[in-house]
């Protein structure tokens, strides 16, 4: 269990010392977010150099914008909006450049002792659902991307892709219908 004591100061006191410019601050809540602001980033890029850019510029940009969040304990998610929007921005603007390896996207272990087959089948698995997801049209990536792998709800998709309820709710389930079709020939169904 963790508590918090003078030496693990909560959020909301770290940030209230980042807005007066305390760097330590600033480098205690980076060192508590980095990793999943960068993987949330490279989900999208599918690079792992832009994405580390990515994830230093969202930083940055948070810190000089602390002023207009209005609830400090929703740091995390308002974080991750700058970092999924960022990314989708940088998406956009390289998509011609898209062929990065698929190793990039995947998370790899990086201790291999004890992996079970199981662990191995079920990594090949989602090497083919994530090479077959790159095929589809680039909203229809995105939105999945955002729903089933950074766990977005609708509403959220919407405000980021900016598309109306009914516009995402149809292109979140096109896009499902889609990748169904294209993984029944890889899946042997």
């Amino acid at each position: 269990m963790f508590f918090l004591t003078p030496n693990h100061p909560n959020i909301i006191d770290l940030l209230g010392q980042c807005k007066s410019g305390n760097q330590r601050a600033q480098m205690e809540v980076y060192n508590r977010y980095y990793k999943a602001m960068y993987n949330t980033s490279l989900r999208i890029v599918k690079d792992r150099f832009k994405a580390e850019d990515i994830m230093q510029e969202s930083f940055l940009n948070a810190f000089t914008k602390l002023d207009s969040l209005k609830e400090p304990a929703m740091f995390g998610p308002w974080l991750k909006r700058i970092v999924v929007n960022n990314s989708i921005y940088e998406y956009h603007k390289h998509q011609k450049n898209n062929d990065v390896p698929l190793e990039y996207v995947l998370y790899k272990v990086e201790d291999n002792q004890g992996v079970t087959e199981d662990y191995e089948w079920t990594n090949a698995k989602a090497a083919q659902i994530m090479e077959c997801m790159k095929s589809l049209k680039e909203n229809y990536q995105i939105g999945l991307t955002l729903f089933l792998i950074e766990g977005y709800d609708y509403e959220e998709i919407c405000e980021i892709m900016n598309i109306s309820y009914a516009n995402c709710r149809t292109m979140i389930s096109r896009a499902k219908d889609s990748l169904r079709q294209k993984l029944k020939p890889v899946m042997g169904y």
